[in-house]
């Protein structure tokens, strides 16, 4: 499901349920106000005695407010937030055939790693020395079908 869709709709949730909350405290409030009106008038109560202190009910309508704002919060930002594509990344496609085996070794492992990998794994993995990696790394990326990239001590390999 859209990502934005989702967003939409929790956020028309959260001022739906922001409205009837506001709504809720509000007649709580008018009627807290008319009992401890009651108990102001009646001379035998202390308004210590008024049931409207004694009710948590303000602090249930206080914490599902901060609820609700949280999840509008989270329905705003997933609007705007853009979303990420799950799309695996298409190289440029390779004429296999104008590569020696060496050559299309390399571009198989690439491949399998998603693109790319550093070049002390592909030594690892071919059985290959660092100098002949090293050169036939070097032909892959003249003929601009891969890219190395220095990193630190080693170099990562990645596909075009």
């Amino acid at each position: 499901m859209n990502q934005k869709y989702v967003g939409y709709a929790l956020t028309g949730m959260s001022i739906i349920i922001l409205l009837m909350l506001t709504f809720t405290k509000v007649n709580v409030d008018k009627q807290e106000s008319y009992l401890c009106k009651l108990v102001e008038e009646n001379p035998v109560q202390t308004m210590e005695e008024c049931p409207a202190h004694d009710s948590n009910t303000s602090w249930y309508i206080l914490g599902a407010f901060f609820l609700v704002s949280i999840a509008l919060a989270i329905g705003v930002l997933m609007i705007f937030t853009p979303e990420q594509e799950n799309k695996k990344e298409e190289y440029k496609k390779v004429d296999m055939t104008k590569l020696d085996a060496e050559e299309q070794k390399i571009i198989r492992l690439l491949e399998e790693k998603e693109g790319s990998t550093y070049q002390s794994d592909l030594i690892k993995e071919t059985g290959h020395s660092k100098v002949k990696i090293t050169r036939i790394l070097d032909k892959l990326e003249s003929k601009g079908i891969l890219e190395k990239k220095r990193r630190g001590m080693t170099n990562i390999v990645v596909l075009k």
